[in-house]
């Protein structure tokens, strides 16, 4: 294999879509209306003290402004039945929580149901980095789901999902 120097955005966008990841809805309620967006860039245990998680989101996006107002931001690691739901929240058009069974906290963050993992997060930085942010939150709160769907896995640009093995 050779390594290649095109680095236009769209080669780019082909390179990095062979490393999987899962995917997060990050989401408040913002004047008694949900809010949100979704991010394949999310990373946990980014630090343990103080407990810190992070994702990237671009400079260009036009909610992300509207979603760090909150005091508090819910975090919902999406399971394999959600590749709708990922796909209705990242919709530019359309109220984007319609039918969507969420839970909101005092604090404000919107937490979706049947999600693998809930976090409720403040902004702790954000980090200019490119034609992104790098945005670091601080976890108050957890929840995990046992019976939660295994997660939404995101990979070479189409949602995947893991497979257990067979056992003979």
């Amino acid at each position: 294999m050779a390594l290649s120097d095109d680095l236009q955005p769209e080669a780019l966008r082909n390179a990095f879509g062979r490393f999987p990841s899962g995917v997060a809805a990050l989401c408040s309620l913002i004047d008694g209306a949900p809010q949100g967006i979704v991010a394949s860039s999310f990373t946990v245990g980014v630090s343990m003290e103080p407990p810190l998680v992070m994702f990237a989101v671009q400079n260009t996006s036009r909610t992300w402004p509207i979603v760090r107002q909150s005091g508090r931001i819910g975090v919902s690691i999406l399971g394999s039945g959600h590749d709708g739901v990922c796909r209705q929240i990242a919709s530019k058009t359309g109220d984007r929580f319609a039918g969507l069974r969420l839970h909101a906290t005092d604090g404000g963050a919107v937490l979706l149901e049947e999600a693998a993992l809930w976090l409720e997060c403040s902004v702790e930085q954000e980090i200019p980095a490119g034609d992104h942010h790098v945005v670091l939150l601080r976890v108050h709160q957890h929840a995990t789901h046992e019976d939660a769907h295994e997660p939404l896995i995101f990979h070479a640009s189409g949602f995947k999902k893991l497979e257990q093995p067979a056992f003979v």
